[in-house]
């Protein structure tokens, strides 16, 4: 099939059998070279059993629930009677990749005219078996009925004929006053599994005869191993293999993941350090402040900020390097059958893997076949697929050891936590300069703000056009209506390995412009939110890339958590807040946060979150998203920071990067704005207003400024 281009949409319908399947394009914003191709699947069987196969990776945010959703609705099935299928790496999908806060925005449309598309054929069908017009056949719950007679046929009972049917292009699609599934607070089809506790995520996924494979790595970033003795290793009860495993890391492969791990531990190798073995965070961010003296790309730019003069605020505000830190460490299983191979990978980019590890083991892409698990957390990290390498490398190197089973070598790698801390892909480190001119009355006539940062995408081969991070239009806007804005962004080089970490460089630019605009309010002797609201009083379009932004819907989610959280009424003594807003992912969010200080600490004791992220599909997969947004973004503002020395990543365990404890957790209250608007991101977008918020706060409790994350460092 020929790939058609984003705003084009096309339904391709197969007989499979004597069933019906619907397969349809995704018109999906890929990167550049990438074609938009089928992304997801209908199967309806004859006896009635329907299927809505699930092209994304499901790692906590609900699209095993909230994707088929989409596609029921239009069909208008019966939500009991969906069944969901996890796809694998496939040509037929399209772009794969779970991250981005994408997958129900770049999906909403295409699954609704796959659905649509769907109900209209079973129509159809009904309509020639029972030889009447079409216009006296509707669809319900799975049914095609007959108004005048009350006959009705289920969907199973018709797929034969369906299938025998041209697929329609142009189908009518329900308003969203008629929505009978989107916007009802369905139970997530993947928590019973997880509550009794058979939910299978990649650590938990066997075969038989499976051995398990610990690595040991360079302590050094970019650092090479150049021998090793295993003598001791050998002599642990269960260890079966000691190899090298590409440049940097020796393998040791046994009957237990604790005899791996020993066998590791008195592992004698000699390691080359390379050329970082001096790095350290210091010179991170000498490196930051020396490449700010170049010039900037320009991301957005209004008036003339260079010839407006007058009183002049300005701050440098700096982002450390962080670590992902989900529950479940990296992993995956591997069985390298020589001319084939099989992974089970808890993995955001099964596509991704499939491609790497052909190219790694020396076999064609679809010779590798990749099933998606459930993850104990992504966050970004698992858009890296080292760790796949890694399993089908080792099971490659028993394959060729005569090691395994007949059928081939299954092994699963497995990181320890401190594994997962010292060897993976961080989000850089950035610095960021602002700076503001205030007219008489303290409002800003200009606001710029420069960010200095490496980045991920180029680090990976992958540069943008005109010095760009890719990921920026996505993540560093400017929703406030200034007649003089500028927004730089200048590049700079770290030997640090870089990845994609919820929120991205949103994050960053969150924290340092709300802050800044804190800054501001307070230089005008002007009320925080009364500021913010003024430079969102006029409705103005601001086009921001590929997205327009809404002042009018940005004012609108700052009034309302303002509201919510009682911001006009007076705190108990000792209490405090701070306000933050914030536009990514084409959604918009504002924050509330209220504190106390304990020990020269802030303790959280209440956060207010209102969003406006168009038309929701799951009330209550929304608001799980909004809580586990804020519990992230919480901890990282309090104390997530990877520091280097040595070229040595510092941190190991929750002990030295301590997410937050139960004990610590605010209230949190969700508010969501009604709208009918197409459906955008929500995963990443409440992460960024959190970190300012609570820094606002701190600044209405003590009067002193915290430029530099984390909080508590």
């Amino acid at each position: 099939m020929t790939p058609l281009s984003r705003r084009e949409f096309v339904a391709v319908g197969v007989a499979a059998g004597a069933g019906l399947v619907i397969g349809f394009y995704l018109p999906h914003k890929a990167r550049e070279s990438e074609a938009f191709s089928p992304n997801a699947y209908l199967r309806i069987t004859p006896d009635n059993k329907i299927t809505i196969v699930v092209a994304r990776s499901e790692m906590g945010q609900g699209v095993r629930t909230s994707l088929p959703m989409i596609l029921a609705e239009e069909l208008e099935a019966d939500w009991k009677q969906i069944e969901i299928e996890q796809a694998g790496a496939s040509t037929l999908y399209g772009d794969q990749t779970t991250g981005g806060s994408a997958s129900v925005r770049t999906t909403w449309d295409p699954m609704r005219k796959a659905g649509a598309a769907a109900r209209e054929m079973l129509i159809t069908a009904a309509a020639l078996t029972w030889r009447v017009p079409r216009s006296g056949c509707v669809a319900q719950l799975g049914n095609i009925v007959h108004t005048a007679s009350n006959r009705r046929l289920t969907y199973g009972e018709l797929v034969a004929k369906a299938a025998s049917l041209p697929i329609p292009t142009d189908v009518p699609l329900k308003q969203s006053k008629d929505y009978k599934i989107v916007g009802q607070r369905l139970a997530r089809v993947d928590t019973p599994s997880k509550v009794e506790g058979n939910a299978v995520f990649g650590i938990d996924f066997r075969l038989p005869g499976m051995k398990y494979a610990a690595l040991s790595r360079s302590p050094v970033i970019g650092g090479k191993a150049l021998s090793f003795d295993d003598g001791e290793t050998r002599k642990v009860p269960g260890v079966k293999y000691v190899g090298k495993i590409g440049d940097a890391a020796i393998g040791v492969v046994a009957d237990s993941v604790w005899s791996a791990m020993e066998g590791r531990r008195v592992l004698n190798v000699k390691w080359d350090d390379g050329p970082n073995k001096d790095l350290n965070t210091a010179s991170v961010f000498d490196a930051l402040k020396q490449a700010s003296a170049k010039k900037g790309a320009s991301l957005y730019s209004v008036g003339d900020v260079s010839k407006i003069k007058g009183r002049t605020i300005t701050a440098e505000y700096r982002s450390p390097f962080m670590a992902h830190a989900p529950m479940e460490p990296g992993n995956c299983t591997a069985n390298f059958q020589g001319s084939a191979c099989e992974l089970w990978a808890p993995t955001q980019v099964p596509q991704d893997c499939r491609d790497s590890v052909a190219q790694a083991v020396g076999l064609d892409p679809d010779r590798v076949k990749v099933n998606v698990t459930l993850m104990g957390g992504g966050f970004g990290r698992r858009l890296e697929h080292d760790y796949a390498v890694e399993a089908a490398l080792v099971s490659k190197a028993l394959h060729e050891a005569k090691i395994g089973e007949a059928n081939g070598a299954p092994v699963k790698v497995i990181w320890t936590r401190e594994d997962d801390m010292r060897f993976s892909f961080y989000r850089p480190a950035s610095l960021h300069q602002l700076s503001a001119v205030l007219d008489g009355a303290g409002w800003p006539v200009t606001f710029t703000h420069r960010i200095i940062a490496p980045s991920i995408s180029g680090q990976k081969g992958q540069p943008g056009p005109n010095g760009l991070d890719p990921d920026l239009p996505d993540e560093a806007a400017f929703i406030y209506s200034l007649p003089n804005v500028s927004l730089e962004y200048v590049l700079a080089d770290t030997p640090v390995p870089l990845g994609w970490m919820r929120s991205v460089y949103a994050l960053q630019a969150g924290f340092a412009g709300e802050s800044f605009i804190d800054e501001l309010a307070a230089a005008a002797g002007k009320d925080p939110l009364e500021y913010r609201l003024h430079m969102l009083a006029k409705d103005q379009d601001i086009q921001y890339f590929f997205t327009t932004w809404r002042t009018a819907r940005m004012r609108t989610v700052l009034q309302l958590a303002a509201e919510k959280a009682g911001w006009k009424n007076p705190l108990p003594a000792g209490y405090f807040r701070g306000v933050a807003c914030f536009g990514c992912f084409s959604s918009y969010v504002a924050e509330v946060v209220e504190i106390t200080m304990q020990n020269d600490a802030p303790r959280v004791h209440r956060v207010v979150a209102a969003v406006d992220c168009g038309q929701v599909v799951n009330p209550g997969i929304l608001e799980q998203q909004i809580h586990g947004a804020v519990v992230y973004a919480l901890t990282n503002a309090l104390r997530a920071k990877i520091t280097i020395e040595k070229g040595r990543i510092v941190q190991g365990n929750f002990d030295d990067y301590m997410p937050l404890r139960m004990e610590e957790m605010p209230a949190i209250e969700a508010y969501i704005v009604p709208s009918t608007e197409a459906p955008t991101g929500i995963g990443e977008p409440p992460v960024p207003p959190l970190a300012p918020a609570l820094c606002n706060a701190i600044y209405a409790a003590t009067k002193k400024r915290i430029r530099s994350l984390p909080i508590l460092s």
